[in-house]
Order: structure tokens, then C-alpha cells, then sequence
């Protein structure tokens, strides 16, 4: 058994996915069904069977097996999936697979890198010339056990620090370039530090890795204020959210997510108690963001700071959080206080207590609309409602659509009429679904064959050579299935459905996927016996099929006057009824 397999039947995919996605069991057929973490839905299309160690979206025709998910989830490569799936089965990885392709090889130095360069900045926290950056953090209020917690660190004001600490690792050229951590000098050759004298706050991917760093600048004058790493094959801000991967088990306890501004933000929630806070990396939220924080909670409550930026900051989140069907609530604290001076204020008694009384996003936005525009005026009153508009226009559900025009024309003290009127301008009606191509009819006998021989191999061993041996095999409807499984049998291998689909075309993995998902295993009979039964369902199709065959030929053999052929025809199928009868 390889490493690959090996890992493979170590691991439970119904527990590697259901580390992203809420799932619920359906029957006892081993098919569990969630919201597709790949795709926005409301209701779930995504499949996962626990027997075949698969996994399907019906929305998206996202499909896989372990590996799969773990690489389209965390944006690794197959050889960073196997490790990762290796670490956490406790199986040690052989050293030559290791790095097995360029891409894999690229990725683990650019890891080697963010690790090195965040040991480099904690040590130099730590040191003499840390002094500014520890009062710093003292004078806000992180002690340093919370930044032992969240690896804060300092990069020194030097040009080239860390860049000699990188090339003692005999790093590559292009590694170095691409790491995010030095950049290369305009003229003359050569690299340079990026971050210098600035507070380093590692940011992590979903599995813990650093992949990036954001440096706050801590000399007046020193621009930008904020300094986050650029784009590289490990980090995507688009896809990052600081502190996720602390954050996600205690947003799925509590079944929503606090999104907050900035690193500071979140590192003072967090270490009042109030586990649940992220905070997108120096960019606005994204709609690839939002869909990460889904797979955990579709409810979030948006605390971003009272000031006029983060007001719209706020209208702009929730733009997107709504168009991804997410449940949204908005919590502005009072006093001009950002969550970070309002829970070292208060408290997280206090700040829980706020969160609960967040109100509901149209709420905040119709209460902002009032403030912008003279509800005393008829302009004013209109102007308010197009400013709404886009919000109303971008939920999903129709009839809820409905529902809020009318509150809206309501508060704002408008006729529903010209609410309706105006929205109709506008809306377009998301909860169509996309046109899809008809299913291809299969009989139900061989649904529930192939099904039954999915999952048993005595099932396989006493089925499947009687069935490929009967005249009707070349007018089955999934007969390329039933042959692919057949070989697999026939050479002894061990049956896997990954290997199993990869030797079928599209139009057959489609077909496959439909079946194994379809619960068509009986629970009363073993899969055995439903084979034995299907086999006998097939074989008298099969016997219909040749007296058909003979009728056939009698008819042209009586019409050529071949009277003997004819009457030698006839007496084969009267042996062929005689013997069904039996």
C-alpha cells in the first residue's frame, strides 16, 4: 500500500469535511448533505458518502475525493494535501515525496520562509531593540502572553535583516522574490527587507500556516501606517481572514462570526473571551471571504469602527454579506469607541451583551439613510430610497424582497406604491436557478446493481461476470460503468471509487455521481442479496430481449422460406419459455 493510500484509509472524509461544512446525515446509507462551501446556495446540493469516501456538489459539480477537498479548501497542492492529511493521521511522509513537483517545491520554501522570518521578528520583539514596540503593545493593552498567543513580533529599521537571514537558508533567486518578504533593488543587484521598524502581525491560513505578515508603522510620519504583504502563491487576501484559524471552532459553537476592522481589533476581543471576531487583511471584504466565513456560520454581526470610514466600510460589507445569503446584524458602540477600547473598557460581559442587541442590518442602514437625507422633504424621502435600493435589490429571496419594500416605505415615510414602482425598475429575480441539461433515464434495476456492487466486493466476485456475460450487457444504459468496474474486478485490484471514476468519461462520472447519491441501497437486504435480485430483474430483460430477437428471425425466414430454420427457431423458443416457466 503507497502513502497515498495509505493516508486515504486512515482518514474519514465525512470528518475532514465536516471540519468546513455543517453536515447532516440522511438515512443510513453512509450520505450526508450541506451547504457547498464552493459556491453560494441556500439550500444544500452538497453531497458526502462516508462508504465511498466521496463528495459531490449538485449546484456546482464540484466533486472529489479527500485529497480533493483539502486542496480546493486550503489552496495547496496534492503533495501539500497528502502531508497535511499524513500529519494528521500521525503517518510519517516519506522524505522523497516530499517535495515532488516544482510547484510543491516552491510553496515549501516560501513556508520555510514566513516561519523564519516570524521566529526573526518575535526574537527581535523580545530583544533590546523590541523596547518601542513592547511599550507600544503595553500602552494598548496586549500583555505578553497575547502576543506570545498571536506571534507578534518587529522587524528592525534595517535594509537587509531578514534578507540575510533568508539567503543562509541557500534559498533560490526566484524563491526569494516570491516569498513577499524582500524586494529587489532597482539598481544594481540585490535584495532588501520590505517590512523595517514596524509592529509584525503574522497572518495565518485556515490551517495555522503563516503565509503573510501585516506591519504597522510606529515612528510618526512613517507611511503607510498599515504595510501588509503582496500577492504570492501562498497569500490572497481576497481568501485570508485574520485569526480564522483560531476563530473557526468558536464560531461554529456559537453560529455567527463578529467581523471586526484590524489586527489590533481583533487581538483585544479575542483576549477578553470573545472567540468568534475576525477581521479581513487591509482590504475591503470580499465576496470569496464572506463564502470562507459561511462554511462555518451563515449569521454575522458586523462591528467595524463608529467613524465615517468604517460607517462605509460597513455599507459596503453588507452589500456583499447579503448577496451571499448570509445573516447579517450591525453593532456600532457608543462613546466613538472601537470594539478594541470598548471591551478594555467595559468589558466582555458588556460587549457580549452588545453583540446580542446588535440590530439587523436594514435597520442600521435605513437609520443611515435618515441621517444622510431630510426625511422632511419629498426629495429627501426619495433620495433615502434609492439610497436602499441596492441593498433590497440584492436579496435573494423574492418574497422577502417584497416584505422589506414595504417596511422600507413604511419608515421612510413614503407610498409602498412607488417603493414597488421604483424597485421593479431594478430588481432582477436571483432565485431562478440556471437551466441544466436533462438527466439521462436509467432503469431502476441497475441503479440499485450498481449501487449494491459499490459496496460489496462478495456482491462484485458473484454478479458481475454473469451479468457482462448476458446478451442485453451492450444495451445497458451505464454498461461503461458496469465494464470499468469489471476490469478493476477482474485484475484484482483494490476497488477504489476515485480509481473507479477516473477511468470514465464525463458523461459517465456525472451519471455515477447521480447514483451514488441517490440512496438506492435497500436497507432490509444486504447489498448481496439486492445484487442477486437486480441480476434476476436484468436477466429476464435479457431472455424478453432474445425471444424477441427469435420472433424476429422466424418472421424472416418463413418470409424467405426457409420452413426448417424456421421450425428449428420456433423450437428454441418454446425451450426458452419452457425453461422461464420453470
Amino acid at each position: 500500500m503507497d502513502i497515498k493510500d495509505q493516508v486515504k484509509s486512515a482518514v474519514d472524509i465525512v470528518h475532514v469535511i465536516g471540519e468546513h461544512v455543517r453536515l447532516k446525515k440522511l438515512g443510513a446509507s453512509g450520505r450526508y448533505v450541506g451547504i457547498c462551501p464552493f459556491h453560494q446556495e441556500k439550500s444544500a446540493s452538497f453531497s458526502v458518502h462516508a462508504t465511498l469516501q466521496f463528495y459531490k456538489c449538485f449546484g456546482c459539480d464540484a466533486k472529489g475525493d479527500v485529497f480533493q477537498f483539502v486542496q480546493e479548501m486550503q489552496h495547496v497542492t496534492f503533495f501539500e494535501a497528502l502531508q497535511i492529511l499524513a500529519e494528521r493521521s500521525g503517518i510519517p511522509m516519506p522524505k522523497r515525496a516530499e517535495f515532488s513537483d516544482p510547484e510543491t517545491k516552491l510553496r515549501g520554501a516560501l513556508h520555510e520562509m514566513q516561519e523564519l522570518a516570524a521566529q526573526l521578528f518575535r526574537n527581535n520583539l523580545a530583544s533590546q531593540a523590541g523596547s518601542d514596540a513592547r511599550a507600544y503593545l503595553a500602552k494598548r493593552g496586549v500583555t505578553p502572553e497575547h502576543a506570545e498567543e498571536f506571534g507578534l513580533g518587529f522587524s528592525l529599521d534595517s535594509w537587509d535583516q531578514l534578507t540575510r537571514r533568508l539567503q543562509e537558508g541557500r534559498f533560490q533567486h526566484d524563491q526569494l522574490e516570491q516569498s513577499g518578504l524582500i524586494m529587489k533593488r532597482a539598481e544594481g543587484s540585490g535584495f532588501y527587507d520590505r517590512f523595517r521598524g514596524r509592529l509584525m502581525f503574522p497572518i495565518h491560513n485556515e490551517a495555522g500556516k503563516v503565509i503573510g505578515f501585516g506591519g504597522r508603522a510606529l515612528k510618526t510620519g512613517d507611511e503607510p501606517k498599515y504595510m501588509n504583504s503582496p500577492e504570492t502563491p501562498l497569500y490572497h487576501k481576497s481568501f485570508v481572514l485574520y485569526n480564522l484559524h483560531r476563530a473557526k471552532a468558536a464560531v461554529r459553537t456559537v453560529e455567527h462570526t463578529v467581523l471586526v476592522e484590524g489586527y489590533m481589533d481583533v487581538i483585544g476581543v479575542h483576549a477578553a473571551g470573545v472567540r468568534e471576531v475576525v477581521a479581513s487583511c487591509g482590504t475591503s471584504l470580499t465576496n470569496t471571504q464572506v463564502r470562507v466565513l459561511k462554511k462555518h456560520a451563515d449569521a454575522i454581526v458586523v462591528n467595524f469602527d463608529p467613524d465615517a470610514a468604517g460607517a462605509n466600510a460597513t455599507e459596503r460589507s453588507i452589500q456583499i454579506l447579503i448577496e451571499e445569503g448570509m445573516r447579517v446584524r450591525v453593532l456600532e458602540l457608543e462613546g466613538g469607541l472601537d470594539p478594541d477600547e470598548y471591551v478594555k473598557r467595559n468589558g466582555a460581559d458588556a460587549y457580549r451583551d452588545k453583540l446580542k442587541q446588535a440590530s439587523g442590518y436594514f435597520h442600521w442602514l435605513a437609520e443611515r439613510a435618515r441621517r444622510k437625507f431630510d426625511m422632511r422633504s419629498s426629495e429627501g424621502r426619495i433620495a433615502g430610497l434609492k439610497f436602499l435600493l441596492p441593498a433590497i435589490q440584492r436579496v435573494s429571496d423574492r418574497l422577502e424582497r417584497a416584505t422589506i419594500a414595504g417596511e422600507v416605505a413604511a419608515y421612510l415615510g413614503v407610498d409602498r406604491g412607488l417603493v414597488l414602482e421604483e424597485f421593479r425598475k431594478i430588481a432582477t429575480d436571483k432565485s431562478v436557478a440556471p437551466t441544466r441539461r436533462a438527466a439521462t433515464p436509467i432503469p431502476a434495476a441497475e441503479k440499485l446493481l450498481l449501487n449494491a456492487l459499490l459496496v460489496s466486493p462478495e456482491a462484485r466476485a458473484a454478479v458481475l461476470p454473469k451479468l457482462c456475460a448476458m446478451a442485453i450487457f451492450e444495451r445497458l444504459t451505464i454498461r461503461s460503468i458496469f465494464e470499468a468496474l469489471e476490469a478493476m474486478s477482474s485484475r484484482s485490484e483494490p476497488f477504489s471509487f476515485a480509481d473507479l471514476e477516473a477511468r470514465l468519461n464525463d458523461r459517465d462520472r456525472d451519471l455515477l455521481a447521480g447514483m451514488v447519491f441517490a440512496d438506492e441501497i435497500r436497507e432490509e437486504v444486504s447489498a448481496l442479496d439486492q445484487a442477486v435480485e437486480c441480476l434476476r430483474a436484468i436477466g429476464a430483460q435479457d431472455r424478453e430481449l432474445l425471444r424477441s430477437s427469435l420472433r424476429n428471425s422466424i418472421r424472416a425466414a418463413e418470409r424467405s422460406g426457409q420452413i426448417p430454420e424456421a421450425m428449428r427457431l420456433m423450437e428454441e423458443l418454446n425451450r426458452l419459455s419452457v425453461k422461464q416457466n420453470h
